[in-house]
């Protein structure tokens, strides 16, 4: 169950990359990691880096994808976030926090999830 997972979250990833390239965003990292935790997406679109949590499902039995993006969930990805900022020297751009849901072949994307 564990490796269907896994290529289901990659199958959404890869849908996101490219929704995000289609939309004008500029791909910086994908599946970035440091000691904080790891953030799925970081793009740039303007003056923005925008970090993307994706969230993929079958279908919207079990709720919406975004649901699973806890709180201490968006604490890590804040940290990771942080991390990646000091290592950049970027603390000085603005950023944003998204959520893309693939459900599907369905792309909700979720600006300022949190």
């Amino acid at each position: 169950m564990k490796e269907y997972n896994k290529i289901k979250g990659d199958f959404g990833e890869i849908k996101a990359i490219k929704y995000l390239k289609d939309n004008k965003y500029k791909i910086l990292e994908s599946n970035y990691k440091n000691y904080a935790g790891e953030i799925d997406i970081i793009a740039k679109k303007g003056d923005y880096i925008v970090f993307v949590e994706v969230k993929a499902r079958e279908t919207l039995e079990f709720g919406s994808p975004s649901e699973a993006v806890t709180s201490r969930k968006q604490f890590k990805i804040r940290r990771t976030a942080e991390g990646y900022l000091k290592a950049k020297h970027l603390l000085d751009v603005p950023c944003r926090f998204d959520c893309i849901e693939v459900v599907g072949e369905r792309i909700n994307h979720l600006q300022d999830a949190f």
